[in-house]
């Protein structure tokens, strides 16, 4: 019997289900931190689509109860492997605020409170296995919890180093990265009996260094705990080494063994990305986990699209580059057009497309020639700074521009926001078609504001962030507030905006809050406390207290009150505002 989905169907979660289906075992069992959400933004959700698509049987458990073994023995052992992941979010940046309270609720679970998702849930969901399935089949960590936390790396909530999550987990592979072509190999390697540890894009523990010449040895895990900068050389190492075309593999030594990182799998071609944006989710929550409650998240991702992967924005607070890499991928316009169209023959679409867009909106449709080619660039040359935009890097909004309109065009189609994050840099540097661009989402495409993210304004701030400087925000905003005259709108920016990153004090908040009111008239509504999250540079200028490309001595702020009150600054009303900085030295002093 075939082992592929009929269309219309959830992947099994239940023992009942797998014998509707005629099955009474699974190859594959995937846990995950989220509710089972069957969609093409859900990384279990498409790596059990993979795996289906090859020939295997899997099944899916959301939010496992970790108390008991009800859940992780509802469909038996899997006959190839197991799957874990964290979930969509790292559980820690899930449950905690950036001032380390718990978070009341969680859009990934249902009902919206959060008691279901464990902390570092990783960790948590493989010991569940072992627990109760002594001696098992391997253990494959993937997503973005373990993916960022391959190697040594600095944990905020422990405020310290902590080994490769594979050391501390005690699992037998992990799928790092996106990870599309790592699972296909390792279930096809797995199904014939091969050994995987030859496979891109995969890392394991071994007792014996890697000999061959494509490996490069980075700082071990002792080393790294008694010199900082060792930390910095193995980080900068992580972060080179993520692009497919000429990255090496990386191994570190761990208590006499060897953490071994394989070279990055291949990026998806636009075919095999349009094939996976294909299979046949059913863009809801598994009744399993739906009886429970409304699942938040489904209300933004339900009718989205995502038009592509990778991002080369860079901002050191981000971890996209490092997870998903700094080349765009991107899907067909007709396989976009075909998704768009298939939302209009579902009973519940009103007409309204969430999103249409990817890491960063704007950023489909072009690509580097030379990046394409020979990967992206090293030593610390980026595609964007806080300066210019590198002359190789042609931006063009035309094909985006283009896919936009047509998806307007398409009968029922009422509405199509572009909600995810837009470089307005990048807009501004489009002397072609940038303003063209703009209109386009001015007319069209947002409802009333429109989100930018400039983080600040400070320069020296910026720079540690690795965003534009703010000259390029007044362009833009002036660019903005043009077209919604022409248009006779009146639209607005919301601006997202962090405090208490790495290099900022609070007389650069002041400064911030200074250039809100008078150069951007308004008064911000919120701000985000900066939080230190796994795979990012700002995260190692926190823990370093260094700059990690020049190494030397920065600021940081550390104390959470002086954090929250840096945050506090910028979204005070303008009267308390201008108390603040005339108290500012004597209130630091008092901190």
């Amino acid at each position: 019997m075939s082992t592929i989905n009929k269309p219309n169907k959830f992947l099994p979660t239940t023992l009942e289900e797998m014998h509707e289906r005629g099955w009474y075992e699974l190859d594959v069992v995937l846990i995950t931190g989220d509710a089972y959400i069957d969609s093409p933004f859900m990384g279990i959700a498409v790596v059990g689509r993979i795996l289906e698509d090859i020939g295997l049987r899997v099944g899916i458990i959301g939010q496992p109860d970790v108390n008991s073994d009800v859940d992780i023995k509802r469909m038996g052992e899997p006959k190839l492997f197991w799957g874990v992941s964290g979930g969509s979010i790292d559980s820690m940046v899930s449950n905690y605020t950036a001032t380390k309270r718990f978070r009341s609720t969680d859009d990934y679970t249902p009902g919206g409170k959060n008691d279901k998702r464990p902390d570092r849930a990783t960790l948590v969901y493989t010991n569940l296995i072992r627990r109760y399935f002594k001696g098992t089949v391997p253990i494959v960590l993937g997503g973005i919890e373990a993916s960022l936390r391959r190697l040594t790396h600095y944990d905020y909530w422990s405020d310290k180093l902590r080994k490769p999550i594979l050391f501390d987990t005690k699992a037998d592979y992990m799928v790092y990265g996106m990870g599309e072509q790592a699972i296909i190999d390792l279930g096809n390697t797995l199904k014939i009996g091969g050994d995987p540890r030859t496979i891109r894009g995969l890392c394991y523990i071994s007792k014996e260094a890697p000999t061959e010449e494509n490996f490069l040895q980075i700082p071990s895990h002792a080393e790294c705990l008694k010199d900082k900068e060792k930390y910095i050389d193995l980080f900068k190492a992580f972060y080179d080494n993520n692009d497919p075309i000429y990255s090496k593999g990386l191994y570190q030594e761990v208590d006499g063994r060897y953490l071994v990182q394989n070279p990055p799998s291949r990026h998806m071609e636009e075919s095999e990305m349009d094939k996976i944006a294909s299979y046949p989710y059913q863009r809801d929550a598994h009744p399993y986990n739906a009886k429970d409650g409304k699942v938040k998240c489904l209300e933004t991702i339900k009718f989205s699209i995502m038009t592509h992967h990778g991002c080369w924005g860079e901002c050191n607070f981000c971890a996209i580059a490092a997870h998903q890499g700094r080349t765009i991928r991107t899907r067909s316009e007709e396989n976009i057009l075909k998704e768009a169209k298939h939302f209009t023959t579902l009973k519940d679409f009103k007409g309204i497309i969430s999103d249409v867009g990817g890491p960063t909106a704007n950023m489909y449709g072009y690509e580097c020639v030379k990046k394409e080619k020979l990967g992206t660039c090293i030593e610390n040359k980026r595609c964007v700074d806080a300066h210019r935009l590198c002359r190789t890097m042609k931006v063009d909004h035309s094909r985006n521009i283009q896919l936009l309109k047509d998806i307007r065009a398409i009968p029922g189609i009422k509405k199509a926001f572009v909600a995810s994050g837009v470089r307005y840099d990048l807009i501004t540097a489009d002397k072609k078609h940038g303003y063209e661009y703009l209109k386009e989402m001015v007319d069209h495409h947002i409802s009333g504001q429109m989100k930018v993210a400039p983080e600040h304004t400070n320069d020296e701030v910026l720079h540690h962030m690795g965003k534009p400087g703010k000259q390029t925000l007044i362009d833009f905003k002036a660019m903005y507030d043009r077209l919604n005259k022409e248009s006779g709108k009146k639209q607005f920016l919301t601006y997202y905006l962090i405090a208490a990153h790495p290099g900022c004090e609070e007389k650069h908040m002041h400064e911030l809050k200074q250039f809100t009111t008078h150069e951007l008239k308004m008064n911000p509504e919120q701000a985000q406390v900066f939080t230190p999250t796994p795979g990012t540079y700002s995260a190692v200028m926190y823990y370093t207290e260094l700059d990690p490309f020049t190494k030397k001595k920065i600021f940081v702020e550390k104390d959470q009150r002086r954090k929250e009150k840096q945050k506090e600054i910028v979204v005070a009303k303008k009267s308390f505002a201008c108390k603040s900085k005339k108290s500012s030295s004597s209130a630091g002093m008092q901190g």
